[in-house]
């Protein structure tokens, strides 16, 4: 299965995102071209979560524009995306019968179906388990149900929120090796993660948010190696930084509570 191009480059201007007054999401400006995966990392609070779900239009911003450059038509919008949830939601029916649900929504013959079906569960573990309830399946196998899920319907761009949490180690390689295939099949990954480890193994570029601000990209050597923002360098070294503004974001915040910078 290869993801044809059709709604990218994905870009956010200007974006900003608040509840009952409070800027979650400040002033975000990027732009993701087709290419490589893309890993969000901070510390809790961030706007990490938030963040995806105004890329994947779950959410719309308060302030600014979230734009997909290359999209055609509004089916272009819905198709040619996907999301993976921290927690899975699991349809009420047998492992294969989740899969079958979402291709039928996209209009798929009965006999394309089967085959991308078996295909999916083939490549993600999970053939021998298409007739167990969804449900039953461990939390593991459940999240490789959902990438199996979204897989089939062969996305231009897949959104992960913490993919991995709570999963042990063997669990955790397992669905990183299916995101690892889905990217080769050429789909755009934009994922979240907690586990600094995992950002190195699966990121190709960082973005680090702070306090709903994106303070620092850069390709994933480049920034472990050297971060150049002083929050992003007491991340990676493990310090506690709900507490801190730091320098970027002291100038920031500084500047929302300026009258006279609106």
């Amino acid at each position: 299965m290869t993801a044809n191009t059709k709604i990218l480059p994905l870009a956010l201007e200007n974006v900003s995102y608040e509840i009952g007054g409070v800027r979650l999401i400040k002033d975000m400006n990027c732009v993701f071209e087709k290419g490589p995966n893309s890993v969000i990392i901070g510390p809790n609070g961030a706007g990490k979560s938030l963040f995806l779900r105004l890329c994947h239009g779950l959410l719309k911003p308060s302030v600014g524009s979230v734009r997909w450059l290359g999209a055609g038509t509004t089916n272009d919008l819905v198709s040619a995306q996907a999301m993976v949830f921290q927690r899975p939601v699991m349809l009420r029916r047998s492992v294969a019968a989740n899969v079958d649900y979402a291709l039928k929504l996209r209009g798929r013959t009965k006999t394309d179906r089967k085959e991308i079906i078996n295909e999916v569960l083939g490549r993600c573990g999970l053939r021998r388990l298409q007739e167990q309830p969804a449900r039953v399946l461990s939390y593991g196998e459940q999240q490789k149900l959902a990438l199996a899920r979204a897989w089939a319907l062969n996305p231009e761009v897949l959104f992960l929120d913490e993919p991995t949490a709570s999963l042990d180690p063997a669990s955790t390689h397992a669905v990183e090796e299916i995101v690892k295939a889905i990217r080769e099949a050429g789909t755009r990954i934009i994922l979240t993660t907690h586990d600094l480890g995992q950002a190195r193994r699966l990121g190709d570029e960082i973005l680090f948010l702070h306090r709903g601000r994106l303070l620092e990209r850069a390709e994933t050597d480049k920034f472990f190696e050297a971060p150049e923002n002083d929050l992003a360098r007491a991340f990676v070294r493990g310090e506690s930084l709900w507490w801190r503004l730091g320098r970027d974001n002291r100038r920031h915040e500084a500047q929302d509570k300026d009258p006279n910078n609106q």
